[in-house]
């Protein structure tokens, strides 16, 4: 009974300081600090919710850049079951779904006869980027413009505009989030 009342009352007090006290200070201090990444990174268009910067979108209207593919089910993009297809680069899935974008791309810009970028046609890891290279963006102005009645260069002009660079300076590539340019495009009244 001597131990018995000590492990309660330890129990008791660490379930009120990582139960309670800790997720309050976290989440006060992310709320302070970072308000838009703490509650999502949520974008709105219009008064309405647009997405989340943080997590791709299905885009297959040629008027819009077009993201990666994801590997979610039941649904493109779904966060609830994020993960990759994880489908070896000799699987015929893999291949058949490959080949099925490329086919979508070139039925959408059939002029374009520049190599596809390898982002385009594939997942990520997660099945859930919002981001593609800045040679994929390039890649569709000719398309979105022609669909738009826009000249190119005040298109390629926004891809610049929504270009990050690489984070802190060094990791990564520089890319594009598809929502954020998608959604400066017709915002600009070009839709």
């Amino acid at each position: 009974m001597s131990h018995l009342r000590p492990a309660a009352i330890l129990l008791v007090l660490f379930t009120l300081l990582t139960g309670f006290v800790y997720p309050l200070l976290v989440t006060g201090v992310a709320q302070t600090i970072f308000p838009a990444q703490a509650n999502g990174s949520l974008l709105t268009r219009s008064g309405k919710l647009a997405g989340s910067s943080l997590i791709g979108q299905p885009f297959d209207d040629p008027k819009y850049f077009w993201g990666r593919l994801s590997a979610t089910s039941p649904f493109p993009y779904n966060a609830a079951v994020s993960s990759g297809s994880n489908l070896g680069p000799l699987n015929d899935a893999l291949v058949q779904a490959a080949q099925a974008r490329i086919d979508a791309l070139h039925g959408a810009d059939p002029d374009n006869h520049a190599p596809i970028p390898v982002d385009l046609v594939t997942a990520s890891g997660s099945g859930l980027d919002p981001h593609i290279s800045v040679l994929a963006a390039r890649w569709q102005i000719g398309r979105v413009a022609r669909v738009r009645g826009l000249d190119p260069a005040k298109v390629g002009a926004l891809v610049a505009q929504h270009t990050e660079g690489r984070q802190f300076g060094i990791l990564g590539e520089p890319r594009v989030n598809v929502l954020t340019l998608n959604g400066a495009l017709d915002d600009a009244g070009t839709s």
